[in-house]
């Protein structure tokens, strides 16, 4: 334990901040030998454009942070006039000449401030004012000096600009994932498609221990293509060569040609496959590659599809309404009846539409399940009561799914009727998620076909299986069962997968904590919950409306399998995501997926590779589209190999590894403490570094001095966001229904989103009104209370929430632009719309809010966060640098810690 009071003994202030009790201890004066100064630096880096030196400025003696204060005669250091640079040898690898390692001083901690420094909690300032004790370290760091997320964006952004990033074989490392670049493949697969945590793979198992960081890649195989970059290519699939016959690999760039186009050899498998006479094709030149290759997406892209030539049913949309005696009471059916009657008018367009031929189904449900007989041939539609929900027996099976554009008349007279049913039975007991699950589930079963199931739920919810309860699970590192399913449920999911019905739930009352919480079938199936209170407000009702619409419009995939294929010397130890864990890792079955579904996918060695040949990820995604057909997309992705560990630690990516940790870790709370979790992130990061410090750095660099990889200075950061979550370090305004669902929503994120969901877009709006553009939404500031300004507005973006910072001082001026307000006291405080004012400033700051929740997956409402408020929590959050409303540590006094102990474990 770093600066315990003594040897054994763990201070109370370390659980608080979610430190590990397990760190080796020291004194309280001096923790290390000499530690002076705490500087950082930066490995050298393989792109040009960061071959620039990073000069500090100038301080007083007043101010906490100071230059280091070696002497510029060092043979290791060279001083510049105005500016300390300082540079270290560095060896790149043991055959690599030594280069020299650029070192900027972020901070310095004086013996006095050390030994003066005494280990107690003080509480926190809720009010965020510039300077905020949340923002201080307890060390003395001057938080503005530390590594920066925001910086290293700025910087990859500025490197792309304007330019295409290829994706060829052996590509090199591609652009950060919260950077928008076109991608151009040339026979390895898009980044937004897989991602390597790597992209150079150590060649054995104990080079790869040594680095203590995973081997992985993040896959998302439906994601959407960039407007400007071309489709991915689609063939039919009698016309393409055939893949492995030994492992079942299909055909790509990594195949290995032999004996003039004959024979190919597999890496996944090693083995060698013989060519039909039917697909033979010579080959040229010394790589011998096939004089068809040009024109086979299979044999020169990264990414294809194919079409196969039988064609299964078309997926249906089947709605299921609640109209229990407490839904009929809520007075908001009339307002989901009216939402989706304008959603499906839309959807019927010109003949030959694909949305005019989908087929829909409608169902209500109370303790019995009616089903409606849609038949164009009937006059009017029939309703079929099932009494008997145990073992349902539909009877009536062809009308119950019927064409939009034939059944567009009938169901606008059912949703009619719907607000004005009687309650036939009261649903005082509550009623299962189950039963409308049940009950669609055998509709498609009837029909066979797939479908997405949309659930509009208000009774109270009860739980057929276990009950969970959340008594004491917040103090306790027991494994507790509180994010785990019941039986029940992940049999019915199962079902639900296997039929390929993606269950989408809205459930339109407030579900308190005591009672079931109904998400975990519909994230099991690739749907999502979405939970509002009665539809009683005006952003309620949008948000309703928005959501209702993005889950009917999204292209989807069905009945999806998904296989991953490694090179014959790695295998797939784990995967990490929203599906249910069957017997073998790298194969995983899907009720339904989307452009944003991101699994995690981990690696091991089983020998060591061959650095000549690499290493080879494919994802083959098997699915069924809307309209019916069964599609195969794949995509491979080559890998460097090298024996030389500072090569990998130069091809990680700091967004790519939070993503990773987030996915594995979010899915080990099912069974594991999450004390033990905190512990782990904390130790991985640690051991990493001092295996980078030990390995990778020359033996110049000082016990004050903390060396960071170039493209992981940002790591700590996300790290300790990720440690002090909500999900992983509960507050206590968090109720279990609330960490459940952010459990899910964050399980499912692409790479940027969750990004962003762990360090918010921050970004000031007022100095954009002098100018005629809007607010640039790359001018991000540091998720920092020392950011904000009493005179300015702020938005905080992430995937779920976006607040509105309003400062005391803001001018009365602007307040009315925006606002219509006339001072700061009459200023809306809360969830909000923005009035729809013709000036340059409303009009700029609505127009980014409307992009930016563009790119988010579920609706969300404004919140305007006044300073002083109460509410001012919201944001505090969303301020990861700064210490955690839930006890959580700031990212400085967390970087202080790490570099501590990893400093240690090398005495």
């Amino acid at each position: 334990m770093m600066d315990a009071p003594s040897p054994n003994a763990c201070p109370p202030w370390a659980v608080q901040n979610g430190w590990s009790s397990d760190a080796p201890a020291g004194p309280v004066c001096n923790p290390l030998p000499d530690f002076q100064q705490l500087s950082l630096g930066c490995e050298p880096n393989q792109n040009p454009s960061y071959n620039h030196l990073q000069a500090s400025g100038v301080y007083s003696k007043s101010d906490i942070a100071a230059f280091s204060t070696r002497s510029n005669s060092h043979p290791s250091m060279q001083g510049n006039s105005g500016s300390f640079v300082g540079f270290n040898e560095t060896l790149t690898s043991p055959s690599a000449p030594i280069q020299q390692q650029p070192l900027w001083s972020v901070a310095a901690l004086s013996k006095e401030s050390i030994n003066d420094f005494v280990p107690t909690a003080s509480p926190l300032d809720h009010n965020l004012t510039p300077q905020s004790p949340n923002s201080e370290s307890r060390y003395g760091l001057n938080p503005e000096l530390l590594p920066s997320a925001v910086k290293v964006m700025a910087e990859d952004r500025a490197e792309w600009d304007g330019k295409v990033f290829i994706s060829e074989h052996f590509s090199r490392l591609p652009p950060l994932a919260t950077t928008s670049c076109v991608t151009e493949d040339r026979g390895n697969v898009s980044p937004l498609a897989i991602r390597s945590v790597t992209y150079c793979v150590p060649c054995d198992g104990q080079t790869a221990l040594l680095s203590r960081l995973p081997l992985g890649a993040l896959v998302t195989p439906f994601f959407n293509q960039n407007e400007c970059q071309k489709p991915i290519p689609l063939c039919k699939h009698a016309d393409c060569v055939v893949g492995c016959r030994w492992c079942g690999a299909s055909m790509c760039p990594a195949m290995g040609w032999q004996d003039c186009g004959q024979r190919f050899y597999c890496p996944f498998c090693g083995k060698l496959n013989e060519v039909p006479w039917q697909q033979y094709q010579p080959t040229k030149g010394a790589e011998g590659v096939r004089v068809d290759q040009d024109t086979r997406p299979e044999l020169s892209m990264g990414s294809y599809e194919t079409l196969n030539s039988d064609k299964g049913e078309a997926a249906a949309l089947l709605l299921a309404i609640d109209v229990s005696a407490s839904a009929l009471r809520g007075g908001h059916l009339e307002f989901v009846a009216q939402q989706i009657h304008a959603l499906l008018t839309s959807l019927v367009r010109e003949a030959g539409d694909a949305s005019s031929d989908l087929r829909v189904g409608l169902m209500t449900y109370d303790s019995r399940i009616h089903l409606y007989d849609l038949s164009p041939d009937l006059s009017r539609p029939h309703m079929l009561v099932i009494a008997e929900t145990e073992d349902l027996q539909l009877p009536v099976r062809e009308g119950l799914l019927v064409s939009l554009k034939d059944c567009i008349e009938s169901i606008d007279s059912v949703l009619q009727l719907i607000p004005q049913f009687g309650a036939e039975c009261s649903d005082s007991s509550g009623l299962s998620i189950e039963l409308p699950v049940k009950a669609g589930l055998a509709v498609l079963q009837g029909l066979k076909c797939p479908g997405k199931l949309l659930i509009f739920h208000t009774a109270a919810l009860i739980e057929t299986g276990h009950t969970n309860s959340s008594s004491g699970f917040f103090g306790t590192n027991k494994p507790k069962s509180i994010f785990q399913p019941s039986e029940k449920a992940i049999s019915l999911a199962k079902e639900c997968i296997s039929q390929g019905c993606g269950v989408h739930m809205f459930v339109l009352s407030q579900q308190e904590v005591g009672g079931a919480w109904p998400g975990h079938i519909p994230f099991l199936t690739g749907g999502a919950l979405h939970t509002y209170s009665y539809l009683q407000g005006e952003l309620d009702r949008e948000r309703f409306s928005t959501d209702l619409k993005r889950i009917v419009e999204t292209e989807t995939g069905y009945k999806a399998e998904l296989r991953i294929f490694v090179s014959k010397d790695l295998r797939v130890s784990g995967c990490y995501g929203l599906f249910v864990p069957g017997s073998n890792t790298g194969h995983i079955a899907m009720a339904t997926l989307d452009c944003r579904t991101t699994l995690a996918v981990e690696l091991a060695h089983s020998k060591a590779l061959d650095e000549t040949r690499g290493a080879a990820v494919q994802v083959v995604l098997s699915y069924i589209s809307q309209t019916g057909e069964r599609r195969t997309r794949v995509h491979t992705l080559t890998l460097r190999c090298s024996r030389h560990l500072q090569d990998t630690f130069r091809n990680y990516q700091a967004e790519t590894l939070l993503t990773f940790y987030c996915k594995k870790m979010y899915c080990a709370v099912l069974g594991r403490p999450l004390q033990e979790l905190r512990e782990e992130l904390q130790t991985d990061v640690t051991e990493a570094l001092a295996s980078y410090r030990k390995h990778c750095c020359s033996s110049s660099v000082s016990a004050g001095q903390l060396v960071l990889p170039q493209f992981l200075r940002a790591l700590p950061v996300y790290v300790n966001s990720l440690r002090k979550s909500e999900v992983l370090l509960p507050g206590l305004r968090s109720s279990v229904h609330q960490r459940l669902q952010q459990r899910c929503r964050v399980l499912g994120l692409d790479t940027c989103s969750t990004v962003r969901h762990f360090y918010p877009l921050l970004l000031p709006l007022l100095p954009s009104v002098d100018s005629s553009s809007p607010p640039d939404p790359q001018g991000a500031l540091r998720c920092t209370s020392s950011s904000l300004d009493s005179r300015g507005l702020y938005l905080a973006h992430a995937p779920f929430t976006v607040l509105l910072w309003v400062g005391t001082q803001v001018p009365a001026g602007i307040l009315v632009e925006l606002f219509n307000a006339s001072c700061f006291s009459s200023l809306p405080s809360g969830e909000t719309n923005l009035p729809a004012l013709e000036n340059r400033l409303s009009i700029g700051v609505r127009s980014l809010i409307s992009s930016l929740n563009s790119e988010v997956p579920y609706a969300r409402k404004l919140v305007v966060v006044k300073q002083g408020d109460t509410c001012e929590e919201a944001l505090q959050r969303h301020l990861v640098e700064d210490k955690s409303p839930n006890g959580g540590a700031s990212y400085a006094d967390f970087l202080y810690h790490l570099h501590v102990n990893s400093v240690r474990l090398l005495l």
